[in-house]
């Protein structure tokens, strides 16, 4: 559903990926962990087809990104850290708007399923999206995902700023996109977040994949080893 060849991305002098390769499959989610400036937003840019690679290949199911880039996004939704919502129209108001925009012919009473899936709360649903929590605006992005019917989910720090009832019930949601045979490409900071929600865990840095964790083999504080060891790693190679 998801894959890396050898994707690579310079801009100048400055090497941002360096031969990334990694495939994603359907009903798995993959979570990205590296400092800042490892390379996780121009992976997630690249995918979008916000950036042309330098070399390498990015496919969404099977379709090369930079080739094919308008049918590769008809599959793919996109979660921001922060999702922009038109503040003076109501979440079902944003969600109908936006999908008409992605082509989706879905119907009010779908697009009203499509939220409460999502989890917003039903008298939130008619509230102008100017009165929504972060949370919330994070639950309509997942809603118009599920309008779209996209195979795969792009997240970029979508957990930032959650309080902890929030992230908890934003990792569910996954865990039912999952469920829907979506498949999720999760960059974070957040190490625990990361190994509650995702299938493997792969590690930055330097714009290289030094490592890939199997989530469910590694506890809490061994993940925290893991990827500290590498983090220090990358200080002393500076050095």
């Amino acid at each position: 559903m998801i894959e890396a060849r050898e994707l690579s991305k310079r801009f100048g002098d400055t090497v941002a990926l360096n031969g990334l390769s990694f495939t994603v499959p359907a009903r798995e989610t993959f979570c990205f962990l590296g400092a800042n400036g490892a390379g996780k937003t121009t992976t997630i840019n690249l995918f979008l087809g916000f950036l042309s690679p330098s070399g390498g290949s990015a496919l969404i199911c099977g379709k090369d990104v930079a080739a094919e880039p308008e049918a590769a996004r008809a599959l793919t939704a996109y979660i921001p850290e922060q999702v922009a919502l038109y503040p003076e129209l109501t979440g079902f108001e944003n969600l109908r708007f936006f999908a008409s925009l992605g082509g989706s012919r879905v119907s009010d009473s779908d697009l009203l399923s499509g939220l409460e899936a999502a989890g917003l709360q039903k008298e939130a649903v008619h509230q102008r999206a100017a009165t929504y929590s972060k949370g919330m605006r994070q639950k309509v992005g997942i809603a118009i995902a599920l309008a779209k019917r996209a195979q795969v989910l792009l997240l970029d720090e979508p957990m930032s700023g959650l309080d902890p009832k929030a992230a908890n019930d934003f990792c569910e949601l996954l865990r039912n996109m999952n469920a829907r045979d979506v498949a999720i490409l999760m960059v974070t900071h957040d190490l625990f977040r990361a190994r509650e929600v995702g299938h493997r865990l792969g590690i930055l840095r330097a714009g290289e994949l030094v490592e890939i964790v199997d989530a469910a083999s590694v506890s809490a504080s061994e993940l925290e080893s893991i990827y500290l060891a590498h983090m220090h790693d990358a200080v002393s190679s500076a050095a």
